[in-house]
């Protein structure tokens, strides 16, 4: 019998670690858009238009829904807004997802941080959810805005 339960127990964690690598690797990963969230673009944009986001006026808008209680949501406003004061084309949105549960569902968010990242023409262009990591953001918004000259963040 102790056989058993010794060969269950190691199932068990064989299989937690392996989700838990899976969740982590995920985590702030950008999800370029589906073919299905491309033809839903009318929606979303009927939503961000809600929340008073204007896509036209930047190159690339990120849009990050938060809480208050969310510590990986600070920290990812903090370097958004880094990243906004040395990349002119970068627009930025903060949306408090306690105060708009309607959009929230609409647009499907599940946890916070999540961001959704606007093209120009107010196409999606993709989003994360989880706090994406610092380098992979500054790749991310470089690739679609540049960098001011003289202005790299660390």
């Amino acid at each position: 019998m102790s056989g058993i339960g010794a060969a269950v127990l190691v199932a068990a964690l064989v299989v937690t670690a392996a989700v838990a690598w899976w969740l982590r690797s995920r985590n702030g990963a950008l999800r370029s858009a589906s073919a299905q969230e491309d033809g839903a673009v009318t929606g979303q944009n009927a939503v961000f238009e809600r929340l008073g986001v204007r896509p036209a006026e930047a190159d690339l808008t990120v849009v990050q829904f938060s809480t208050a209680f969310c510590a990986p949501c600070r920290t990812t406003k903090a370097r958004l807004q880094q990243l906004q004061a040395t990349r002119p084309g970068l627009a930025y949105v903060h949306v408090d997802a306690e105060s708009h549960l309607d959009e929230v569902r609409e647009l499907d968010v599940r946890r916070t941080p999540t961001l959704f990242y606007l093209r120009r023409d107010g196409s999606l262009l993709g989003r994360s959810s989880g706090a994406p990591r610092p380098e992979e953001l500054t790749a991310l918004v470089d690739a679609h805005v540049g960098a001011q000259a003289g202005g790299e963040l660390a």
